[in-house]
């Protein structure tokens, strides 16, 4: 079969396109950009891509029609597609109905951390020999790519509760339909087409009532917002991470942390990874790998060998003895989570935050009061304030002369250069390409650029 996706640069929809590729059927694509990293994954799987939604691509006359959630109404393709009364449909039910059908499906879901604990379930999955399909939000180092189909019966996925497509509103995880469901905590997040917690929580709701009873539901015992999607009904049994009788991470140094379940020691893991939000998506994972058969002390190990995924917390390069990180986090929690982690890690070395309010939630400015809260573990902060519709400088003013917001990035770089003594680390966070801006640091730190 010949299937047209739209939207294809985004990672899920990519990851969607490369895993129809691996099941055979002719795959092309198109997107507003296309760009890399995606771009040379999907050219590498043989798919050939278009730049733009031009009415002309109805030429191709493909068998299928497979639309993101970025697609909308006036779109000349897409109306042309309704106008001929071509089939179409969105990426989740595509799967879904293609793929995860005959699949044990391990489903990861929350507002943060959904990328890494999916990676971590996928690599101890592979690490027991289970060689599990996955679907994640992101490239995990141990596979070097965010989308794999398999023979095995196992099938990893990143549960997106963004929402399906135009002509679809609700949340894409609602088509997954999994056996093993991670709920990893849940806060305020897409502003854009959610108008409040509640709204997002009765979401939640609607996916743990696709949960077969013979599943199971792992979730984070100490979030209340996820207290209260659980008070509405589950129908499946549970296990908790994160608190007393559950699944607990009792660290014993920087680097090394007991793994406890019903209060008994299973197994201990010693790994580079950072934080405490790092240990809770690790219980998460174990637990949910448990139930699809892999042994606790098995995952421990699996979990030593873990390489974390790309644009967390990921080294881009040293120069003139200034570490660049760059990173993805892009709502508070996330960013305070992933500042923490770091002075974890560097001790008293001076950390300069950059930051780019870029999520449609932060463009809103719905959560600008919580922003500089979350970045007071940084010893300067810098912020990309171009296309915003509220004043970051307001916003970060409590953090007083150690904020510094510009809507140049080229002036925003020289700032942080001039700034950056041997010994700094610069965390980058943005869930965009920022145009560029670690390459360019390290360039300008190096002295060429």
């Amino acid at each position: 079969m010949h299937i047209h996706v739209l939207g294809v640069c985004g990672t899920f929809m990519g990851g969607l396109a490369t895993i129809a590729r691996q099941a055979g059927h002719h795959v092309t694509g198109c997107d507003a950009n296309v760009y890399p990293p995606m771009s040379n994954q999907l050219e590498a799987q043989g798919i050939t891509l278009v730049e733009g939604y031009s009415a002309d691509q109805i030429g191709l006359k493909p068998d299928l029609w497979v639309v993101g959630n970025v697609v909308t109404r006036g779109t000349p393709l897409m109306e042309e597609i309704l106008d001929r009364g071509e089939p179409y449909i969105s990426g989740p039910q595509w799967l879904a109905e293609n793929i995860l059908r005959s699949k044990w499906v391990l489903a990861v879901a929350g507002t943060h951390g959904k990328t890494t604990t999916s990676a971590m379930l996928a690599w101890i999955l592979e690490f027991a020999g289970k060689r599990p399909g996955f679907l994640i939000g992101g490239v995990p180092t141990n596979f070097g790519t965010s989308a794999r189909l398999a023979d095995s019966r196992f099938f990893v996925i990143e549960a997106d509760e963004y929402d399906t497509a135009f002509f679809d509103k609700r949340s894409k995880f609602l088509h997954y339909h999994p056996r093993t469901a991670v709920l990893n905590n849940l806060e305020f997040d897409h502003a854009d087409i959610f108008s409040d917690l509640a709204s997002i929580e009765r979401q939640f709701h609607h996916f743990l009532r696709t949960v077969p009873r013979s599943g199971l539901v792992v979730a984070n015992g100490v979030d209340a917002a996820l207290a209260r999607v659980l008070k509405q009904g589950c129908w499946t049994a549970l296990e908790y991470f994160g608190t007393e009788g559950g699944w607990q991470a009792e660290a014993l140094d920087a680097e090394t942390f007991r793994v406890v379940f019903a209060g008994e020691e299973q197994g201990r893991v010693c790994w580079g990874l950072q934080g405490a939000h790092n240990r809770s998506n690790a219980l998460a994972a174990i637990a949910a790998a448990r139930h699809a058969g892999v042994d606790t002390g098995a995952a421990c190990a699996a979990l030593e060998r873990f390489d974390n995924v790309k644009r967390r917390m990921e080294l881009c390069g040293v120069a003139a003895g200034v570490a660049v990180y760059d990173d993805f986090a892009h709502h508070p929690t996330a960013i305070a989570a992933t500042l923490a982690g770091l002075r974890s890690k560097v001790g008293n070395a001076r950390i300069l935050a950059v930051l780019e309010p870029r999520s449609n939630t932060m463009k809103l400015g719905v959560m600008k009061d919580a922003i500089a809260g979350s970045l007071a573990e940084a010893d300067l902060v810098y912020c990309y304030s171009a296309n915003l519709g509220w004043n970051p400088a307001s916003a970060l003013a409590p953090l007083g002369a150690k904020a510094v917001c510009n809507d140049d990035l080229d002036a925003l770089i020289a700032a942080i250069v001039a700034a950056a003594k041997p010994g700094d680390q610069v965390l980058v966070m943005s869930n965009g390409a920022f145009g560029g801006i670690h390459r360019k640091l390290l360039a300008r730190l190096d002295g060429n650029g």
